[in-house]
């Protein structure tokens, strides 16, 4: 069954309430077997029970986690290292979700109904549902021979917490998380390929800026070992509302962080740097379009 948005309406300002209590999420990282949609799956069904038995409510992927990075090889056969809602090789990680009620966002490169190819994020619902798909909307400039790019923001809600989705470049343009705090959004979560060196820089610039600009959560999923001819650099991170890190992995270790968003620690932030507020009262909103989707 296609997955459908919700909306497709330009986003009004969102004075979301802030959440009632503490939501635990996980950021992974774990090497990839490239074009390997089998292994991958089952990989990140072990990585979903391992966040869950931390207590994960929700746990993070890196992009394209289902098949490594490698552009070239998911173009040569698209239907063999491209997924599809409905996919029964992503049965693995519905049960997975199921079992242990915790959502997932995971990175896949994606097949639609029209045969375009896209850079995705895959939601999966505590049970087990897969609930919608996000297309990267900012394509690096390597990718844009390979894909199409998304035309919609996406929202997500969990246990009273509004979730921001992106996808690697996608963070380094401040409108893309912008508009997920004009929608109300608490955290903004990012699937992301970061190599050593420039990557890592921009990473440690981008994501504490998305979070302190906008007073929201910023997670980040990366990968590690060497990915599509990229050597990646790890380092899967959280940054607080107030920009400043919370936790982070190793560069090249398989690795689930775990941490608590605190809906005190997000309150006090907004009370004390009035960014979003104030940008939000000379009346700014996002103009593109975003869906809004409820886990459970």
């Amino acid at each position: 069954m296609p997955i459908t948005p919700e909306a497709a309406q330009p986003a009004a300002v969102s004075q979301a309430p802030h959440p009632a209590r503490p939501l635990r999420i996980a950021t992974v990282q774990a090497e990839v077997v490239a074009g390997d949609i089998a292994a991958n799956v089952a990989e990140a069904a072990a990585l979903i029970r391992e966040a869950a038995a931390g207590g994960a409510r929700l746990v993070l992927f890196t992009e394209k986690f289902l098949s490594g990075y490698e552009p070239e090889l998911i173009t040569s056969d698209p239907v063999k290292y491209a997924v599809q809602p409905g996919d029964p090789r992503l049965a693995p990680i519905a049960e997975a979700c199921r079992e242990t009620g915790a959502a997932a966002v995971v990175g896949a490169a994606c097949r639609t109904d029209e045969d375009e190819l896209r850079i995705s994020a895959l939601v999966f619902g505590p049970d087990g549902t897969l609930v919608t798909r996000y297309d990267k909307q900012f394509l690096f400039k390597s990718e844009q021979a390979y894909y199409r790019p998304g035309t919609t923001g996406c929202t997500v809600e969990l246990d009273g917490w509004r979730l921001g989705l992106g996808i690697c470049y996608d963070s380094g343009f401040p409108e893309h998380a912008r508009a997920a705090a004009l929608d109300g959004c608490h955290a903004y979560l990012v699937g992301a390929l970061f190599s050593v060196g420039h990557g890592h820089h921009e990473s440690r610039i981008w994501f504490p800026a998305r979070a302190f600009d906008n007073t929201v959560y910023a997670l980040l999923a990366n990968h590690i070992g060497t990915t599509g001819a990229w050597r990646t650099c790890g380092a899967s991170a959280v940054w607080g509302p107030d920009g400043r890190l919370i936790a982070e992995a190793s560069a090249d270790r398989r690795e689930v962080v775990l941490v608590d968003l605190d809906p005190q620690v997000l309150r006090a932030a907004r009370e004390s740097e009035t960014l979003l507020a104030d940008f939000a009262a000379y009346g700014a909103a996002p103009a593109a379009p975003r869906a809004r989707h409820v886990l459970g």
